[in-house]
């Protein structure tokens, strides 16, 4: 067993140059480091008969003679042999090592002590050869009272995970008051905690002694929330990596409302150390961005933040203003400025989270697997990728603000120069504008093409449509009729001549009410279109009205099916046949309406306000709906 000390496995690996994954330095100090943790010695329980220990080439070159000279008839004594008492799995300080490397090395340069000290837990000992002002951020677990002369247990920084590196938002130029953005800080951290998977969230500051910093800490080791999923961590948010040793894909900024460089702090720290790349970038995806808002950019690798910090998006987000000298100021109404901070963070995790689903798919899939396994969702069984090695070779931008259509995920748009119509999924709408369509959104066109190789993910399959399960229902019932025609890839494309399709499509969607009344004759149904859909190919959603599903999250899911932004089957047919083509209601701000009852229009803090109130909720449908068969229902219900 080679047994080699901490210190020399270390500095070995400190000064190893010209490795295949580009370990060197403080980086590969923190792999070893983290193998350490786990390193588990042989047991003659085990099975062996013998074990001998080597802790130096001195006893491994006796270990060589003693075995090679042993003839057929030789045996050596059975035991454990050299055994010492265990090197500690965890070094208090890897600078120490790096410190005492035998000769200079070049390897360890200020950047590689900077990593390193990354990784090293905050150590009581008074005598550590690391002087205080080395020390980073700990991860956010809770600190044990050593007794003196007893050191912390170190929590090494695993840097092949996805992680968001985020600021405090609203809590500097905004001047929002810091005890009410740490509560909101860290029960938001706490909601999304368990969606994470592999992936994790770090609150960055320039500073140890942040206030902002010190608070969340301390609130979150008092809920226990895992340190290896949220911790906090000093540095800036630009130079994470090279100076700081902590690799991250994600970074969010607090932006202004215009989403342009400016001003002080992170935003213009971030546009200028990203470059004119992710000024023109974010220019395609938004021009604008309300309060409580994020829009998620692709970093075009051209960058020199993706070159030189393997950053892959930036999240843009939008909280509340206190500052009166600043637009928008709330004027210390903390009642709706919690409430727009909290929005703030929780489309920024849902970002963070949506982009996580998207790339792994890519990671783990072939599209065809990713078909036949989830139907024609993008939001199944995820699982764990690689965010930085694994981008969509096109761009994607998730925008926290564009959720819509049938699944879990954001809208996915793919920006390059595309004109009209084709099946490699480009699309020119009716307003002149053109737009793509990611792999996963595809998915549905795939199905039309091709339902036959489908048929375990539909419910029939007829001449011109296919019927099939939301794969991420947002009620009881919910399924979609999608039309098999070509050039339907949502309702901009349809025009007077589809008009028989769209009855059809009406009439196939009443069938299968009917059957859904005779087993429940308590439902409620509506039939209608998205206005600007999440997946490609022409849908009607038939959904029932009860909207009790775990998959109705947040706001955008609810808006799409609650406002003008999801258009009636039977004013569509209306309109196409008597203007040829049918309204278009995509205003984004329809999707960050307040939230309110769809039968009493009453308002509701958040969905699951908003869900409890459903339930009980027995005021009749407003009229609009009741009118040309907007709802159906059983011929007895009220």
């Amino acid at each position: 067993m080679l047994d080699l000390p901490t210190q020399l496995c270390i500095s070995r690996s400190v000064k190893r140059t010209g490795h295949e994954g580009n370990l060197q330095g403080g980086k590969a100090a923190a792999v070893v480091n983290r193998m350490l943790q786990k390193k588990e010695l042989p047991k003659l329980s085990e099975g062996f008969s013998r074990i001998t220990f080597c802790h130096n080439d001195a006893e491994v070159q006796a270990a060589l003679g003693a075995y090679s000279g042993l003839g057929p008839s030789d045996s050596l004594p059975p035991g454990c042999f050299g055994q010492k008492s265990q090197d500690a799995k965890v070094q208090v300080g890897i600078m120490k090592f790096l410190k005492k490397a035998e000769g200079p090395s070049p390897v360890v340069s200020k950047v590689n002590r900077h990593q390193s000290d990354a990784l090293i837990g905050n150590s009581e000992k008074k005598d550590s050869s690391l002087e205080r002002e080395q020390m980073p951020i700990l991860p956010n677990a809770p600190q044990k009272e050593e007794s003196k002369g007893k050191e912390n247990a170190v929590q090494a920084i695993d840097n092949d995970v996805p992680t968001l590196a985020f600021p405090s938002i609203s809590t500097a130029d905004f001047q929002f008051n810091l005890e009410k953005a740490s509560d909101i800080i860290v029960e938001t951290v706490e909601e999304f905690v368990p969606k994470l998977g592999n992936a994790r969230l770090v609150l960055v500051d320039l500073t140890r002694e942040s206030k902002i910093v010190s608070l969340v800490r301390a609130k979150a080791a008092k809920k226990s929330i895992d340190s290896s999923k949220f911790f906090t961590f000093a540095g800036n948010i630009i130079e994470l990596s090279t100076k700081g040793g902590l690799n991250c894909n994600v970074i969010a900024n607090a932006a202004n409302w215009r989403l342009k460089p400016g001003g002080g702090g992170v935003n213009a720290a971030i546009f200028k150390a990203a470059g004119g790349d992710l000024e023109k970038a974010t220019n395609e995806q938004a021009k604008s961005l309300l309060p409580g808002s994020a829009v998620v950019v692709p970093l075009p690798s051209t960058s020199p933040l993706y070159n030189r910090e393997g950053i892959t998006h930036v999240i843009h987000v939008l909280g509340p203003n206190m500052n009166p000298q600043r637009p928008n100021c709330l004027n210390k109404d903390y009642n709706k400025g919690c409430m727009v901070l909290r929005q703030a963070y929780t489309s920024l995790f849902e970002g963070f989270l949506s982009l996580l689903k998207l790339q792994e798919k890519s990671v783990t899939k072939t599209h065809e697997e990713f078909l036949h396994h989830s139907g024609h969702g993008p939001d199944k069984n995820v699982g764990n990728g690689d965010l930085k090695n694994k981008r969509d070779d096109a761009n994607v931008s998730i925008s926290s603000k564009k959720s819509r259509g049938s699944g879990d995920e954001v809208e996915t748009h793919i920006t390059r120069p595309r004109t009209g119509n084709s099946d490699s999924g480009t699309q020119t709408t009716n307003r002149g504008m053109t737009k793509a369509w990611g792999s996963w959104a595809q998915a549905l066109y795939h199905i039309a093409m091709n339902p036959e190789r489908h048929k375990d993910d539909v419910l029939e399959i007829l001449e011109d449509v296919v019927v099939l399960n939301d794969a991420y229902p947002k009620a009881q019932k919910h399924i979609l009729i999608l039309a098999q025609a070509r050039g339907l890839d949502c309702l901009a494309d349809v025009h007077q001549v589809h008009l028989e399709l769209l009855r059809r499509m009406h009439a196939i969607g009443l069938k299968w009410v009917e059957k859904f009344l005779h087993e429940d004759s308590q439902l409620v149904f509506r039939l209608g279109y998205h206005s600007a859909p999440s997946m490609r190919q022409l849908h009607l959603h038939v959904i029932s009205q009860d909207f009790n599903s775990v998959h109705l999250k947040n706001k955008k899911h609810w808006n799409s099916f609650n406002t003008a932004f999801f258009r009636d089957s039977v004013d569509v047919i209306e309109e196409v046949n008597k203007n040829g083509k049918a309204m278009i209601k995509d205003d984004e701000s329809l999707l960050s309406m307040e939230l309110r009852c769809h039968r009493c229009r009453s308002a509701h803090p958040n969905i699951p306000r908003l869900k409890s109130h459903i339930q009980n909720c027995q005021v009749p449908f407003p009229a609009f709906l009741l009118q040309s068969d907007r709802l159906v229902r059983a011929p007895d219900s009220n």
